[in-house]
């Protein structure tokens, strides 16, 4: 009984309290109404701007405090009602309304004040419709995120429990990783952060798990684990105490690599980066604070270089605005991810080794594409980590594949709701006096507004304020090109140019057209060419267009584009990088870099252009097979003494049944003229020089790597080049790049030009308006023959008096009375005779060669020969194996530069490891890959 008694008095006692706080608040009201409103943006949402104590502090100063009820809130209704505020769903009598995160558009009342982190001060897409709304119904937004000081720095932010929580979470997810990597560790025992029910429950489990590391109970396979902090503010602070929970060595940026080889495993260790630690100008080197606050685009990252190979934990808290340089791109990504061969990722017997040395990333900041540029997205609560890949593939469901464990989540403080709420309050409130002085129905100008809160108004009355009108500059500026493309069904797609609708296009579009996110127009001077390839692949566009013809077709063309991919004939490649550059659209080619293309390095690099090429077959899977290998043997400590490469596109053998051994899928006219071509190479320590206008015939070798082939080669163009483009180092004695044809060919190349056959210059008999002729009448001119009545037999006889051997062009139908085409000269007339009569039929196949042939020294003085195939066959009525093969790569490359895989800009070739090794992964998915056999010599 007594103590019923005592229950009923305490409860009237309570119901006492709160009508009297209740009664006074309304006796005292100013006539100032604020609310409190709900939380709807996730449904782990429990923060709130204000607690119940402050709730109280404004209700004593006369304050009439609406608080819109939810049982998701940290702080339970009663305690808002105890201190004195109204539990209400309508909130509208408040002029004045606090959040948290972004309201939903439906329940924005107009003519309001809203308090929020808005995250539309970038122009965030996702949260455009949130500002056109607010501009629409003459709302007042105040973003919390600008309530800053005179010198920028914020006053009002969750960012401490940003820290604490993205720490707390960063070293649960690291000790799943470890496991997952086949590594129990004392992080093991450290839970999300959401788990605790307040962070001193949290950092008494990472102070056991500290204790334990002391203890040496870390594997030694893992080696020394050091924790970058980027940034010094709130976010990186909050982060750091809660690391100094554990036993740890704080060392400067410059001692991280002696830290990655020789640290200890019973500790860990901490490195705090400053932006003076890794942003330097783009020109000439050093860093100015205030210069960088106003002109970031000036200066570049040297963190992916310098910091990121030596971090097993990134733990990013900067700030980071448009223009400003990214830590880590997704290139960087590509090689900091690579399986590492360094001395700083030990192994044991018996243990297993890290797949690399970084290991987590905590991206407090959260902001996709930022400066953790390959996390576009956020991650959740829900799904607190994801494994990001060097191929740009997330893993949200497992701890054990390949790359480095990634948590992004962007409501981060939600996790420790009591205490964020409490900080944020005590922040806010020395602000809330003048924020509750607002009146959205009154102009701006009728405020007096302190420069904090003043700073932080980013719209009134229906308009952008003076500080926030760059946002529409910005949506300008990110919708600009997209207005350009976007037509109907192509809205939001990246747009791909396809110049040339040949053979080799019908891969490279089926490629890329997989990826309904790319909208491809194909345009072709042969129309029909153009619609055949549209026909076949739903959604992509046919025009015709004549590149030379009409330039200001090409260049709207090139304007519309995010890249173009030139498959025309070389010599046009100069005209379309011209219009690429003006346009500041990317170029991919699969051909070697003309003179004209390469003069535009400089200026593409100025207009932020990449001007890609040489991705195609030879030049280009012969680059990335080559690279490879000798950044693997370099790596290694071998050097390469010699290195001999052959490529070439051939017909199958059961197909080469002609005295050429070739047959053609386009113009054989660059198969011709190369034979012309003058040749330079290394052989055992000496340059050779071959002349042009025939020589090279003469210097075919036989060729045996695949004895089941009757194979020739001969030099092609400069290989000295390669000394340098490919590395190979001064120990180097051979170098040979050359083509690979049937045995024969040469022989009947040389009597065509002994003959002169392939001559390039005119001949009187082939005017295309003179008489017509013959191929009799034009071989017994030729030979200067005056009776093109000559019996056939006496024909052969002086043919073979001129060139040794008359078989070749016998066969091939030359002393035929068979009418010439004429073309002016003899090799245009005799490419469009050959390009007939050699011509592979459609039930016919075809097959390219590659190989690489390597003499490796190793550093114990053994002396290795290692040799690399690449065969790939056509298929017949379907795809030539040289369309594939020159396509292919060509479409990986366009999609890269449109993924933003590749981000050189200027003329590039795809000789650095981040593109070839991509590159090389992804033909190998499509069945291109190579074979390898070594030999000890």
């Amino acid at each position: 009984m007594i103590i019923r008694h005592l229950k009923r008095d305490r409860f009237l006692s309570i119901r006492d309290t709160v009508w009297r706080s209740v009664t006074c608040a309304r006796w005292r009201h100013s006539g100032k109404v604020i609310a409190i409103r709900r939380e709807d943006q996730s449904v782990w949402e429990r923060r709130a701007p204000f607690n119940p104590a402050l709730v109280q502090r404004l209700v004593k100063q006369g304050i009439k405090v609406i608080v819109q009820p939810s049982n998701r809130r940290a702080y339970p209704m009663q305690a808002y009602l105890n201190a004195g505020a109204i539990i209400r769903e309508d909130i509208s009598e408040a002029s004045v309304i606090f959040g948290v995160k972004q309201v939903p558009v439906d329940s924005l009342i107009p003519g309001k004040t809203y308090c929020m982190f808005s995250h539309t001060i970038k122009a965030q897409e996702s949260n455009m419709p949130l500002l056109d709304a607010i501009l629409e119904k003459n709302i007042r937004l105040i973003d919390y995120e600008r309530i800053i000081d005179e010198s920028g720095a914020r006053l009002v932010a969750f960012g401490k429990y940003a820290g604490v929580a993205g720490m707390i979470n960063i070293l649960h997810g690291l000790g799943l990783r470890l496991l997952a990597l086949g590594h129990h560790t004392p992080f093991m025992h450290i839970g999300p952060a959401h788990n605790y029910r307040n962070s001193s429950m949290a950092r008494q489990a990472i102070r056991d798990c500290g204790y334990e590391i002391a203890l040496g109970m870390m594997p030694r396979s893992i080696g020394p684990l050091t924790f970058i902090f980027t940034g010094s503010g709130n976010v990186s602070q909050g982060a750091q105490e809660v690391f100094q929970e554990l036993p740890i060595e704080y060392v400067p940026p410059e001692m991280l690599r002696k830290v990655a080889e020789h640290g200890s495993s019973n500790k860990l260790y901490g490195c705090e980066v400053s932006r003076s630690d890794h942003l330097e100008r783009r020109d000439g080197g050093g860093f100015d604070a205030q210069e960088y606050d106003q002109h970031p685009e000036r200066y570049i990252s040297t963190f992916s270089n310098t910091i990121a190979p030596f971090a097993s934990v990134i733990i990013n808290g900067i700030y980071w605005a448009v223009n400003s340089p990214k830590l880590l791109t997704i290139p960087d990504a590509k090689s900091l991810l690579r399986p590492a061969n360094t001395p700083w990722l030990p192994t044991s017997k018996g243990s297993p080794a890290l797949p690399h040395r970084m290991l987590a990333i905590c991206d407090i900041s959260a902001d996709p594409g930022g400066s953790i540029e390959f996390m576009n997205e956020c991650t959740t609560i829900d799904t607190p980590f994801c494994l990001y890949d060097a191929d740009r593939n997330k893993d949200t469901k497992s701890f054990k594949g390949p790359g480095v464990l990634v948590c992004s989540i962007d409501n981060m403080p939600t996790q420790l709701p009591r205490e964020a709420t409490d900080l944020f309050g005590e922040l806010l409130m020395p602000f809330a006096t003048d924020i509750i002085g607002s009146d959205a129905k009154k102009p701006l100008e009728e405020h007096n507004f302190t420069y904090p809160i003043h700073s932080a108004i980013i719209a009134s009355n229906g308009e952008l304020t003076d500080n926030f009108k760059y946002i529409a500059e910005l949506r300008e500026l990110n919708s600009l090109k997209s207005r350009h493309k976007i037509e109907g069904s192509d809205e939001g797609k990246k747009r791909l140019l396809v110049l040339g609708a040949g053979m080799v296009s019908a891969p490279l579009v089926e490629w890329l057209h997989r990826d309904k996110k790319i909208a491809i127009t194909i345009c072709s001077h042969l129309k029909e060419e153009s619609d055949r390839l549209a026909y076949r692949y739903p959604g992509v566009d046919s025009m015709y267009l004549n590149v030379t013809e009409n330039p200001s077709q090409l260049q709207e063309l090139c304007d519309k584009a995010d890249v173009v991919v030139s498959l025309l004939p070389y010599a046009l490649h100069g005209l379309v990088a011209r219009h690429c550059v003006d346009q500041k659209t990317h170029l991919v080619t699969a051909s070697y870099v003309t003179a004209e293309v390469q003069a535009l390095h400089e200026e593409a690099e100025r207009a932020g252009v990449t001007l890609m090429n040489e991705v195609g077959l030879d030049p280009g899977i012969d680059h990335l097979l080559a690279l490879e290998c000798i950044n693997e043997i370099h790596e290694k400590g071998g050097v390469i003494e010699s290195f001999i490469s052959y490529c070439g596109g051939l017909p199958a053998p059961e197909h080469s049944d002609n005295s050429l051994r070739y047959k053609f899928s386009w113009s054989p006219r660059g198969v011709l003229v190369n034979t012309l071509s003058a040749a330079k190479y290394l052989s055992k320590g000496q340059i050779v020089e071959i002349s042009g206008g025939g020589d090279l015939m003469s210097s075919s070798i036989d060729l045996d790597f695949l004895p089941g082939f009757a194979l020739e080669g001969f030099p092609n163009r400069d290989s000295t080049n390669y000394l340098n483009l490919y590395g190979l180092g001064k120990d180097i004695h051979t170098l040979v790049r050359g083509t690979i044809r049937y045995k024969g060919f040469s022989e009947c190349i040389k009597g065509m030009q002994l003959l002169g056959l392939i001559d390039t210059e005119p001949h009187s008999m082939l005017h295309p308006n003179g008489p017509d002729v013959t191929w009799r009448q034009l071989i017994v001119n030729m030979l200067g023959l005056s009776d093109s009545d000559i019996f056939y037999e006496n024909l052969r006889n002086k043919l073979a008096e001129r060139i040794g051997n008359s078989d070749g062009i016998e066969s091939l139908g030359l002393l035929e009375d068979v009418p010439v085409v004429k073309l002016g000269t003899p090799l245009d007339t005799l490419c469009h005779y050959l390009s007939k009569r050699l011509a592979f039929e459609p039930h016919e196949r075809d097959l390219v060669v590659i190989r690489h042939e390597l003499i490796i020294r190793w550093q114990d003085g053994r002396r290795e020969e290692r040799g690399i195939n690449f065969v790939a066959y056509g298929e017949p009525h379907g795809h030539s194996a040289m369309a594939v093969t020159v396509g292919t790569p060509a479409a990986i490359a366009a999609k890269m530069i449109l993924d933003g895989e590749i981000q050189q800009r200027g003329v590039v070739l795809p000789f650095s490891p981040d593109i070839y090794r991509t590159m090389l992964s992804r033909l190998r998915a499509e069945g291109l890959s190579a074979t390898e056999k070594s030999r000890w010599l």
